[in-house]
């Protein structure tokens, strides 16, 4: 997922303002392009649930984590996070992924968290994902 070096172009609008948990969703979601792993792990719950929808769903931090080094080899070359939204435990996210080997892929996904408070943690994350022209 990293560049190997270099940075992913990051592109979100999305003032976070006074909103931890719509914070937390954009900097889960430039870590993730960025493939900070250590980061995305300490964001998660010890009994995540990620649902790719159509494909997989993985169950625990364990099982997460794999996942993550599992996609190491897919540099993303830009990030565009369109919308965050946050209610209560539920937040949402959607944007496009750019990978260095041209493909894109549109994202949403679906945040649960462990509570209503500030440093909940995310204990399910739904994803759809379709590959763009």
């Amino acid at each position: 997922m990293n560049n190997r070096g270099k940075e992913p172009e990051i592109i979100c609008y999305d003032d976070c303002g006074n909103a931890p948990k719509k914070q937390l969703i954009k900097e889960f979601n430039i870590a993730f392009a960025k493939n900070e792993v250590a980061f995305i792990i300490s964001c998660v719950s010890d009994d995540i649930q990620w649902n790719m929808v159509g494909d997989q769903v993985i169950q625990g931090k364990k099982a997460f984590s794999d996942s993550l080094q599992h996609m190491e080899g897919s540099p993303i070359s830009k990030i565009h996070i369109k919308n965050i939204i946050t209610h209560g435990r539920t937040g949402a996210a959607d944007g496009t992924l750019f990978f260095n080997s041209g493909k894109q892929f549109h994202f949403c996904d679906i945040y649960t968290f462990t509570s209503a408070g500030k440093q909940a943690k995310i204990k399910e994350l739904t994803s759809y994902i379709i590959e763009g022209t």
